[in-house]
């Protein structure tokens, strides 16, 4: 183990005895009492040196028998220690690569700042090179969030979608203006290859994208440029993700009101399906707007605000990479709203229902939908068991399993 304080957290002495890590109440930590000697000390614990090496620093200092082996448990216990070459062989081949890594510097310095075992975030950076990611969609919130996955590190992002681009999908971190008349999902790709650090693996053995639910994929991301399928998705089109267990994110712009989530883990939280039951419930009118919705004649260009667009972009990739990384966001069973021009978040659980057949139901008696209005507070959400959250956090690239 080579130590090293976690370089993300500013370091500022609150009294002669007292130093604080961090700046933010998120992250901040003090630690005393500590004399000038050990705080000297700190400044030694740059990742260059072995525990071997730090002892005998330790007693060039003058510093107690076991001194610096209990500064640094102490540090580590609260979470602020790293380790320079910590993080197994994925890692370490992170490591070979000074370009790629240069370029994700910021995020391995940020997901120091959410993980406590010495090593861990460059692991969980590293594990970001195998996952593959499906985002169906490339308008201007789809075409911005897969570049974003690109260019935080996930290894094969992989566009779908049809048409041409349009004067109006044209999106900074997107589609580039030189790029109209092109084939939507193609041009998709050149600006997630421009954004990705690295070059996605080679994978011969992956077969070619169908409509069915591929379990290789990690995390597929329904961004529809269709507005009535941001705010009403259709659950049929997400039955091959759900029969494969392939946990599915959505994220979207309806008129001036963008959405991110529910990220729906098969058979664990409330789905596309669960979402409409509801709404069912609540307003009898609701499957007959739908089908009107649906239907009827579509607008040439529907509203979508360019900076909502890229704001629900970047959340929505944000809740991507949270899963990714093992953790839960709290869009799993919930869609979180914001409109213009107030700009408020909200968020709107997605319950289980008994009439939907994802079976998540089973796993959430004794919760309550509530009303869907448009002043209410946020909720708390249904979190998925804690045996699942432990899968998830060990998760391949794969599939999530529900345990029933």
């Amino acid at each position: 183990m080579h130590p090293m304080v976690k370089p993300a957290l500013r370091r500022g002495w609150r009294d002669l005895n007292t130093v604080q890590f961090g700046m933010t109440p998120a992250h901040a930590l003090t630690l005393g009492p500590m004399d000038t000697a050990t705080g000297s000390f700190l400044d030694l614990l740059n990742g260059t040196r072995g525990l071997e090496l730090l002892r005998e620093e330790g007693r060039r200092m003058d510093l107690p028998d076991g001194h610096v082996d209990g500064l640094v448990r102490r540090l580590s216990r609260a979470g602020l220690l790293d380790d320079a070459r910590g993080g197994g062989p994925a890692a370490d081949a992170l490591r070979e690569k000074k370009d790629v890594l240069d370029r994700l510097r910021p995020d391995l310095a940020s997901l120091s700042l959410t993980t406590a075992e010495p090593g861990e975030a460059i692991r969980r950076l590293a594990a970001r090179r195998s996952q593959r990611v499906q985002v169906r969609g490339a308008g201007r919130v789809g075409a911005v969030l897969a570049s974003l996955l690109a260019g935080a590190g996930v290894g094969e992002v992989e566009v779908r979608d049809g048409g041409r681009v349009e004067p109006w999908d044209v999106a900074p971190g997107g589609h580039p203006a030189q790029a109209v008349g092109d084939r939507r999902d193609e041009s998709a790709r050149r600006a997630l290859r421009q954004a990705a650090p690295d070059r996605p693996p080679r994978r011969a053995e992956v077969p070619p994208p169908s409509d069915d639910g591929d379990p290789g994929f990690s995390l597929v991301v329904l961004a529809p440029r269709d507005d009535v399928a941001v705010h009403a998705p259709d659950p049929s089109h997400a039955e091959p993700l759900m029969l494969s267990g392939t946990p599915h994110l959505y994220a979207g712009v309806v008129e001036g009101t963008g959405v991110v989530g529910p990220l729906v883990l098969p058979g664990e939280t409330g789905c596309a399906g669960c979402l409409h039951e509801h709404r069912a419930d609540r307003d009898p009118t609701w499957p007959r707007l739908i089908a009107q919705w649906r239907s009827g004649r579509q607008r040439q260009v529907r509203p979508c605000d360019l900076t909502l667009a890229t704001t629900v972009a970047g959340l929505a990739a944000a809740h991507a990479l949270a899963f990714l990384d093992g953790q839960v966001p709290s869009s799993t069973g919930a869609r979180w709203e914001v409109s213009l021009p107030a700009l408020h978040w909200h968020a709107r659980p997605v319950w289980a229902h008994s009439a939907c057949p994802c079976g998540a139901a089973e796993r959430g008696k004794g919760e309550h939908p509530s009303e869907d209005g448009a002043s209410h507070e946020t909720m708390a959400v249904q979190r998925p068991s804690a045996q699942c959250r432990e899968a998830a956090a060990e998760r391949p690239a794969g599939t999530w399993r529900a345990h029933v």
